[in-house]
């Protein structure tokens, strides 16, 4: 897992041109990292691969596979919790979109579009595109001092879903 300094981190993306075995390949890899984290998204850029691949899996939901996402329309402004894997141990209150509208090619190459309202998957598309665009949760921060540190010895049952990253 690659985490905040990491200049991978910080590169835009390049686009997806084929989706090929190497891409199903990188798609499983995410996946596997992402449940052993445990997180609720994963960005290629977060495993050291600058293509502009996501994956997401909200509780109770399927694995959405996104391949050169773009947020197409966002609305509106709520105060939400967010930690990230490449931030590990800090959580900050941010400002992210009422609701999002993405659109992006899934793991079969077909174009899909996703619009989220007010929930953890509106954030999550967020938060992974951003990856994608080399911006870190981090960076909507107005200072460093917001950021909380999470306690080692909290539990995610003490701390529910914070404590998962996106």
């Amino acid at each position: 897992m690659r985490v905040a300094g990491d200049p991978v981190l910080r590169q835009k993306a390049r686009k997806v041109k084929k989706i090929d075995a190497s891409i199903h390949k990188l798609i499983d890899d995410m996946i596997d990292t992402m449940h052993a984290a445990p997180g609720v998204g994963l960005a290629a850029p977060q495993i050291g691969v600058p293509l502009r691949v996501a994956v997401i899996e909200i509780p109770e939901q399927d694995v959405i596979v996104l391949i050169n996402p773009e947020i197409v329309r966002r609305s509106g402004g709520r105060p939400v919790e967010e930690g990230c894997l490449s931030v590990p141990g800090y959580m900050a209150e941010i400002t992210r979109s009422q609701s999002v509208t993405v659109k992006a090619l899934g793991r079969d190459g077909k174009p899909i579009r996703i619009k989220s309202e007010d929930d953890l998957l509106a954030q999550a598309l967020e938060h992974e595109t951003d990856h994608l665009n080399g911006v870190l949760y981090i960076d909507h921060l107005e200072s460093m001092d917001q950021l909380v540190k999470l306690e080692p010895q909290e539990s995610a049952s003490e701390t529910g879903e914070r404590e998962r990253g996106l």
